[in-house]
């Protein structure tokens, strides 16, 4: 494959346009070529060619046309995107949409155009916004995802040609080279100093050594003769013979898991219930009252328009805009705070996230390389090993990623040396040399793997003297060498000797009798704010796991030094043996996984959501899509490849765990503003409407018109529309927020009956003491409703007290001005239109008294109404 200069943007366009992926054993079985074996790397070429039905000379331009036929392009299929019509059809189904649109067409039937058109308005602009919002995420996040056209190199008809990367077919022969993207998974057959990353596929930040010859590995993470589709060529040349092919590589294993269904979020799970509670609510009450005034010989249609004017008074119909607006200006704060969010409903989920697991690479770690310490042969520090191996590097050419981690300390390695002589690196051996000429004459410095360089060491340099390399310090060295492992810590050797001869380039035999220099240790170091973050977000209430395809030891280092306890690393193979069931009772205790398959990483987050977590995932490579996908709320980063980016709810501009920590403090803020209208709707619609249908069964004439009922609930909705830019409380969002239905049966049964109470009293003081008329009556009492209803506002907004805790400017706006707007209709010619008569100063003065006590026992009475409902063990709060 070509085009070497932009090798990242060429992983992120092939991930793009080629679907997900990921290094699972599990699914490697799966649709197979026709005799093809599921473990391709065990096998010799021989065998695999002959279940192929190949040679390994490659094939023939029909031959390759005949096979692209019979086993389709090297691609995957494409997530179908979701049409407007299928958006809007979407939001319009659920059951508070429902409600609002046969209550508006009722309205309109029944005479009412100005009230049913009010309704239907509402909540076409409501639908509206939520799609045109969420749409202009998505475009956001693919603008994000660069496209690139990549070309294969394979061996058409005896000579290597470029071919299009979707018509490679099993069979072909495929040539890579450094910074190609693998296109297929093959069977290396030649290679030369070749090395591939696979960060993106198992999380493991080094380069990965392959060369050819069967291995017997029990997965492909461990599989060194075998290239995987979506890997990056680092170094070298190689020669492969290509074994799967689009959705059958262990890359396009992934792709099932974006090609099924989103399922519901929390947020859109309890909204949904919640919508299904009022309609139950709405139907019962409304079936009561109309039977009811039937029954008692009322006018059917009166009644009827009554009844809708009553379901429309219980539903709170702003309750979609306020939603869609309040996590729009959620979107808008989170983009500010380098957050785009492709989903609405995701920003509440992230409130509401209990767990978040996260892949440790380019996440916890800064997924850039770099050398950690230099360390003499008795292991203590000591700087000569790093210069030396600095000085190699600067002159041998290989230029890896350790390399450039031994450079970056040392911008002057080479200064005063000249090269004489080089041996690439060589990955049988595992070890490359340098002939250089310096300040120590000309010497040979050799690097590589510690087990190959020390085998080839006769002495070690000490502050003694040089001393013999004998097996017991051979076993100390290499004992050193684990203890580095085990800190998280990559080594190289170094050795080096006199050279004796003339200067020429390296040969194998003159890697002997070399005096042990000692070790350099490596380390993908973590984030420096990683630490801060991880403890903010378990003082929020966020537990962290980490979910890695990296070494176990590794990740139990790494955990370490973020914070986290880990006396307990279970590895994938530790995950398979268990049952789904005892693993959601592990995943109680254990933090940190290591070497974890694609589908391991979902299957985690499963169970956690089995134990009644709320969990969100935070990946960017490959590997991590099918959890991105299963999570509750998916967090990808600017950069991840294309597959982790179409997976996620959301993508972080900025990778760091503290953008998350503020994105958990956003959602939370959220989603507390919708609880203020939810409450408020409990509090005041209920009780009111409840106090209506009561009265209209008790007096002989009706407390209040279906006009005034519709003006009411129009005057109080435009009351709250300052709730999207309402302040929070602290308080508010130091825990996870989730819709707590019992909390809010327990809000409405405290609030709702006591607004019905007080419109008790005003009904037995305006009919019994006042002896008020019909519309005298109508009218009082709907000053006495809006004011109860606005004004209580400002109390169950907040958990604190209303004068310690100031509505922001926006919500006393839109509040206040309501309030005087009902308070000055009866007495203008509109109140004449709806039926209103002014009542006189003595009515009035007592529905204030009314009203101020009323707001004195709301106040009194709200910490019994907000008091937190208990969290029931291993279920999610809904």
């Amino acid at each position: 494959m070509k085009d070497r200069g932009a090798a990242p943007a060429k992983i992120e366009a092939l991930a793009s346009s080629q679907a997900p992926a990921a290094l699972s054993a599990a699914p490697l079985g799966s649709a197979l070529p026709a005799g093809a074996p599921a473990a391709f790397w065990t096998q010799s070429p021989e065998a695999v060619c002959a279940s192929l039905g190949c040679g390994a000379e490659g094939l023939s331009a029909s031959e390759a046309r005949s096979r692209l036929d019979r086993y389709g392009p090297n691609s995957d299929a494409e997530t179908a995107s979701e049409t407007w019509v299928h958006a809007v059809l979407r939001r319009l189904l659920e059951p508070l949409s429902l409600i609002l649109l046969a209550a508006g067409v009722v309205s309109v039937a029944t005479g009412d155009e100005v009230g049913g058109g009010i309704i239907v308005t509402i909540l076409a602009l409501s639908i509206g916004l939520d799609t045109v919002q969420e749409g202009h995420a998505i475009k956001a996040a693919d603008v994000l995802r660069r496209s690139v056209a990549l070309k294969a190199e394979v061996k058409r008809d005896g000579a290597f040609v470029q071919v299009e990367v979707d018509q490679v077919v099993p069979g072909d022969v495929l040539r890579v080279r450094a910074g190609d993207i693998i296109p297929a998974d093959a069977l290396v057959l030649t290679c030369s100093a070749f090395t591939a990353g696979e960060a993106a596929l198992t999380g493991e930040p080094y380069p990965v050594e392959k060369r050819a010859g069967p291995v017997q590995a029990d997965g492909p993470d461990r599989a060194s003769n075998a290239l995987f589709r979506g890997a990056v060529a680092l170094t070298g040349e190689a020669s492969a013979l290509v074994v799967r092919t689009g959705g059958r590589t262990v890359f396009g294993a992934a792709a099932a898991a974006l090609a099924t269904a989103q399922t519901p979020s929390p947020f859109q799970r309890d909204l949904h219930a919640f919508g299904l509670a009022i309609a139950r609510l709405t139907l019962g009450l409304v079936v009561v009252v109309l039977a009811t005034r039937i029954l008692a010989g009322r006018e059917l249609l009166g009644s009827l328009m009554f009844a809708v004017a009553l379901a429309v008074g219980l539903t709170p119909e702003l309750l979609p805009m306020i939603t869609t607006v309040t996590l729009t200006r959620g979107a808008l704060r989170m983009s500010r705070r380098k957050v785009i969010v492709k989903r609405l409903a995701s920003i509440h989920d992230l409130g509401a996230m209990t767990v978040l697991c996260t892949d440790k690479t380019g996440t916890l770690t800064s997924a850039e390389i770099h050398l950690d310490r230099s360390l003499g042969p008795d292991g203590a520090e000591d700087p000569r090993p790093a210069r030396l191996a600095a000085v190699a590097a600067d002159l041998g050419g290989d230029r890896g990623a350790l390399d450039a981690a031994l450079l970056a300390g040392a911008t002057t390695a080479a200064q005063g040396w000249s090269l004489k002589g080089r041996r690439a690196f060589d990955f049988a051996r595992r070890t490359g040399s340098i002939l250089a000429d310096g300040p120590e004459g000309e010497t040979l410095i050799v690097k590589g793997a510690p087990e190959a360089v020390i085998a080839l060491c006769a002495a070690m340099r000490t502050s003694a003297g040089r001393q013999d390399m004998d097996e017991a310090r051979r076993a100390d060295a290499l004992a050193r060498v684990h203890a580095l492992a085990k800190e998280g810590l990559r080594s190289i050797a170094v050795a080096s000797r006199p050279w004796t001869k003339a200067s020429q380039d390296v040969a194998p035999e003159d890697e002997k009798g070399l005096v042990f220099e000692g070790l350099c240790a490596f380390a993908d170091p973590p984030k420096a704010t990683a630490m801060a973050a991880i403890a903010r977000l378990a003082k929020a209430g966020v537990r962290l796991k980490i979910l890695s395809g990296d070494d176990p030891v590794v990740v139990q280092h790494v955990a370490g030094l973020v914070g986290m306890s880990a006396g307990t690393v279970l590895s994938g193979e530790d995950v398979a043996a268990l049952s789904d069931d005892a693993l959601a009772v592990q995943i109680q205790t254990v933090d940190a996984f290591g070497r974890l398959a694609p589908d391991q990483k979902s299957r985690i987050v499963k169970a956690l959501q089995s134990r009644g977590s709320i969990v969100g995932y935070l990946g960017d490579g490959i590997n991590d899509a099918p959890a991105l996908k299963a999570a509750d709320v998916g967090l990808s980063v600017d950069g991840a490849t294309g597959v982790a980016q179409a997976a996620a709810d959301m993508i972080l501009l900025a990778p760091d765990l503290e953008v998350v920590a503020d994105g958990v403090e956003e959602g939370r803020r959220t989603f507390a503003n919708i609880l203020k209208y939810v409450r408020m709707g409990a509090s005041s619609n209920f009780g009111n409407m409840l106090s209506m249908a009561v009265a209209s069964m008790a007096l002989p004439f009706l407390p209040m018109l279906p006009t005034q009922i519709l003006l009411n609930n129009l005057l109080y909705d435009l009351s709250e529309i300052g709730i999207p830019f309402d302040g929070v409380r602290a308080q508010a969002t130091a825990r996870p927020q989730v819709w707590d239905m019992r909390g809010l049966v327990r809000f409405a049964a405290v609030m709702g009956p006591l607004s019905s109470l007080f419109d008790a009293i005003t009904f037995a003081a305006l009919y019994g003491l006042f002896r008020a008329s019909p519309d005298e009556f109508r009218t009082a009492w709907f000053l006495e409703s809006m004011a109860t209803q606005i004004l209580v506002i400002f109390i169950i907004r907040t958990n604190g007290r209303p004068w310690a805790d100031r509505p922001s400017a926006g919500l006393a706006a839109s509040s206040l001005l309501a309030l005087a707007a009902a308070m000055a209709i009866p007495f203008t010619p509109l109140g004449t239109w709806f039926g209103f008569q002014p009542p006189s100063p003595a009515v009035l003065a007592g529905v204030a008294a009314i009203v101020a006590v009323y707001l004195v026992a709301a106040e009194a009475l709200k910490p019994m109404a907000l008091r937190r409902t208990p969290e029931r063990p291993g279920r999610r709060t809904r």
